[in-house]
């Protein structure tokens, strides 16, 4: 990603946004090989260290963008009762299942958690995924039904302040940078949101452009990037709550 990112502040991108449908399609066969990608290695760590203070045993989680299940054997791992992904890209989920033969995935194609009963859910997480939802009210909403009373959520994904100053979400296909259609969600709107439906704040991880990743810029020949853009933040992540 790092490195679409630099043809990106290049100009050298496919500027038309395209849906996330049709871009997770075309990019679910070179999705999970991506060695070096700095977002997926920050949420990598990030999600770990979330993951880590929690239990699932024994309990039902859903993975809402799960996409080719990235997470899921460290969650399977921990013996949850079921896990459940939900994703836009057709093709994301034949990749997750043929990793997993067993998932139970569902095509979510709206808001709705089709499939899921309300208050019948302990823990959700959702990686890389809120930035390419347009009205995160309604979904925060539908997370909210699903959840029981006391349920967990992580949350983590691309930093609003790096999605404001014009960074997209970029793939190479058949010698092609393509955007993915995003919208801008504030950490303010987000903890509002979260506040109106009394989900309580755990854990907020913010990850910045500073020295701790500065190799990656080395390795691509970017340090006059990474000088620019050194401090904005790039990534987040939030674990949350449901009051009782």
């Amino acid at each position: 990603m790092l490195r679409e990112f630099i043809e990106y502040l290049s100009g050298l991108y496919l500027k038309k946004e395209i849906s996330p449908a049709v871009a997770y399609d075309l990019w679910a066969s070179t999705y999970d090989d991506q060695p070096g990608n700095l977002i997926m290695d920050i949420d990598e760590e990030v999600f770990n260290s979330f993951l880590n203070t929690i239990n699932l045993s024994g309990k039902t989680v859903v993975d809402v963008g799960c996409g080719t299940g990235r997470h899921w054997k460290k969650i399977l791992d921990q013996k949850p009762r079921q896990l459940i992904g939900y994703d836009v890209s057709v093709r994301m989920l034949k990749r997750l299942t043929t990793q997993f033969p067993e998932a139970v995935t569902h095509l979510l194609t709206g808001y709705n958690l089709y499939g899921l009963n309300s208050d019948s859910c302990d823990f959700l997480v959702s990686t890389l995924t809120i930035s390419h939802i347009e009205n995160l009210e309604k979904t925060f909403e539908e997370w909210n039904r699903v959840l029981k009373p006391g349920a967990g959520l992580i949350v983590t994904d691309y930093h609003p302040e790096l999605l404001a100053k014009g960074e997209k979400r970029i793939f190479k296909y058949k010698n092609k940078t393509i955007a993915i259609r995003s919208y801008i969600h504030s950490i303010e709107k987000i903890k509002l949101l979260a506040q109106k439906l009394h989900w309580q704040e755990i854990n907020f991880i913010e990850r910045k452009i500073d020295e701790t990743v500065q190799e990656y810029y080395k390795n691509l020949y970017a340090v006059t990037v990474y000088e620019k853009f050194k401090g904005t933040p790039v990534f987040y992540g939030i674990q949350l709550r449901k009051s009782l």
